[in-house]
């Protein structure tokens, strides 16, 4: 039996969270909106102007809950946590690892392959359901270049090799990504990547979710222990969390981008749900934030089988699980890394 314990998401700006005994409430503007009780939480996001007491801060601490604050837009701001806690011995087997350039780069080329994977099968997806053959014919070109992309990870030779090979599948798999966008595809059009800011409501939306499933992988690593500054196929920067966004990039395409193309296509998110800033950024509003947060936590509700154990569970474990599987991978008790394959 697995548990999924919730993620509370505050997205209304001006909230004020507070302890009450074993309950956390939230109020806007002096009046109570929600009370949820504490052991029914998991960690919670703050967006934008929320404020939060000393007590709820520490409770979250003390008890292991994760607390994230992020702007209004979902950019990371900062991480409430306890002590650090965890194997030693399995982050020295992280530290290793590290160390040790052959190895990185068989955990760095099997994370590759099960992004590329996965987000071939999102294409392939996409072109089976296209009403217009010039969609499915573009998502089909789409779906063999990506094919070709996991021929050549074998032959990668080091690190460099192999993002050029995954960043090539990125562009390859965003050129033709709103051939997917069945609906308002004018104002979903997809015009390469971008962020920091996003300036289109595709991006908008894509990095929103990012965002979000960013802070779903910090704590799956965190949880069993891992460093989750140290990565294997990300560069080492100060500040920025390698390993989670190792892990992210085999879930991206399963959980971000699909939810992204589910909510437009059934006009749950839709134009009136974007502002424009100064600059040329586009946001989602407040009302497009919290459709999205729900639509999320409904996401990570749906089970699934996974491939590798084949057992039953939440899609929101799988992060947990596959930093599971990192860390058996890192102690020796698997003699590879299998990333997650989307079915």
């Amino acid at each position: 039996m697995h548990q999924l314990l919730n993620t509370l998401y505050i997205t209304t700006e001006g909230a004020y969270l507070h302890l009450d005994h074993d309950t956390l409430k939230v109020e806007v503007e002096k009046e109570t909106k929600l009370q949820v009780p504490m052991h029914h939480l998991g960690g919670i996001v703050c967006f934008g102007n929320v404020m939060v007491s000393p007590a709820a801060m520490a409770r979250c601490a003390e008890d292991g809950r994760f607390m994230v604050l992020l702007s209004a837009t979902g950019r990371f701001l900062a991480r409430v946590e306890g002590p650090v806690s965890g194997n030693v011995l399995l982050r020295c087997a992280q530290y290793e690892t590290m160390k040790n350039v052959e190895k990185t780069l068989d955990i760095a080329k099997n994370i590759v392959a099960g992004k590329v994977q996965n987000t071939r099968q999102i294409a392939l997806r996409g072109a089976r359901e296209a009403n217009d053959p010039d969609d499915a014919k573009a998502l089909e070109k789409t779906t063999n270049s990506l094919a070709n992309a996991l021929t050549c990870l074998p032959n990668c030779n080091d690190l460099d090799q192999l993002r050029g090979v995954e960043g090539e599948s990125a562009r390859a798999y965003f050129e033709s990504f709103d051939r997917m966008v069945r609906e308002d595809r004018q104002t979903f059009r997809l015009d390469g990547r971008n962020r920091r800011p996003p300036r289109d409501p595709m991006n908008a939306l894509l990095s929103f979710l990012y965002a979000i499933l960013m802070n779903d992988c910090v704590a799956g690593v965190e949880g069993v222990g891992l460093d989750p500054q140290m990565g294997f196929l990300h560069a080492i920067r100060p500040g920025r969390a390698a390993l989670a966004l190792d892990l992210m990039e085999e879930l991206r395409s399963v959980i971000a981008d699909r939810l992204a193309l589910t909510l437009i296509n059934r006009k749950q998110i839709q134009a009136k749900h974007f502002i424009d800033r100064p600059g040329g950024a586009v946001h989602l509003n407040d009302d497009g934030r919290k459709e999205v947060v729900i639509a999320y936590q409904k996401r990570k509700q749906e089970e699934i089988t996974h491939p590798l154990l084949n057992q039953k569970m939440p899609l929101g474990l799988i992060p947990h699980v596959q930093a599971r599987l990192l860390a058996r991978t890192l102690r020796g008790d698997m003699e590879a890394y299998i990333p997650y394959l989307y079915r």
